[in-house]
């Protein structure tokens, strides 16, 4: 293909297409059991969650656990805004806070657990807080905070990656397939050439438009220079 503007452009544009399909495959993944590509990154969610229940808690309410995490699992695998996610964990979390859960709780966060218990009992029973208390339940607030923003973040981070693996792997492939379908007897370095524009067609795409225009406007600022 030559180098001049338009066929930069097209180059870049193709290769951008390419990507968007594979993303698009990528996503049809979802409906597979359990979430397919959807679930990935929600065992970082769970892992960092655990710490909040002791194991008389996970054998005393082993179905209440449960009832969270699916929860927490069916928000994730439908992708329900990150902030909106934490924020109903939080909120599920902090429901749960009672004589049962305290201690766990209050050892997960670092705060202290007799207060921590009593400000649970008075919440349930809609007794007002006293200053201890509600200094503790505000630092057990913030811990909480912080415990959810590790989950997921790095559960946002590992379903990124593992997005991008994937559709790096099958714009690879598809192409392989084309480059291959087009050529009567291909090259090593037809193969190449289809291996690299399925390489870089996955991290091309999101920005495929912006790319194609500003490197036509360099060639053609090359080729005005050069007359």
């Amino acid at each position: 293909m030559s180098l001049d503007a338009a066929g930069i452009g097209t180059a870049i544009a193709t290769i951008g297409a390419l990507g968007t399909a594979a993303f698009g495959l990528v996503d049809a993944l979802k409906t597979l059991p359990n979430g397919g590509i959807s679930n990935s990154g929600y065992s970082q969610i769970e892992r960092s969650l655990q710490a909040l229940f002791d194991d008389k808690t996970r054998k005393t309410a082993a179905g209440d656990v449960k009832r969270l995490f699916d929860t927490l699992h069916g928000n994730w695998i439908n992708g329900v805004a990150l902030a909106d996610q934490k924020a109903i964990a939080k909120s599920l979390i902090k429901l749960r806070l009672d004589a049962d859960t305290s201690a766990a709780f209050a050892a997960a966060t670092d705060v202290d657990a007799a207060t921590l218990k009593s400000a649970g009992e008075k919440m349930t029973s809609g007794t007002t807080l006293d200053p201890k208390e509600m200094n503790v339940l505000g630092r057990f607030d913030l811990a909480l905070s912080a415990i959810l923003d590790d989950g997921y973040q790095h559960a946002d981070q590992k379903y990124r990656n593992n997005t991008k693996i994937a559709a790096t792997i099958i714009a690879t492939a598809l192409a392989l397939v084309g480059g291959l379908a087009v050529t009567t007897n291909p090259t090593a370095w037809d193969v190449c050439e289809a291996l690299i524009a399925g390489l870089i067609a996955a991290p091309l795409a999101p920005m495929t438009k912006d790319l194609a225009s500003a490197l036509s406007a360099g060639v053609k600022v090359a080729q005005a220079i050069r007359k």
